[in-house]
């Protein structure tokens, strides 16, 4: 299963690099791709993701869920 989660606050690698490694810890997630200019996530798993663990992660990495 994919989403796209619109995130506000990212703008440079690290931000890629923080989501990526906090969404990658979640549960059943098998993929993130971040779209920096977008400023969109889209997470692979293999079940439907809860949105508020998605939102957790993404805060854990210092940004926010729109």
């Amino acid at each position: 299963m994919q989403a796209t989660f619109n995130v506000v606050g990212m703008t440079c690698g690290h931000c890629v690099s923080a989501v990526t490694m906090e969404l990658s810890l979640v549960p059943n997630v098998t993929a993130v791709d971040v779209d920096l200019e977008a400023g969109q996530v889209t997470v692979t798993s293999d079940i439907a993701l809860d949105e508020s663990q998605v939102a957790t992660a993404i805060a854990e990495a210092g940004y926010e869920l729109v």
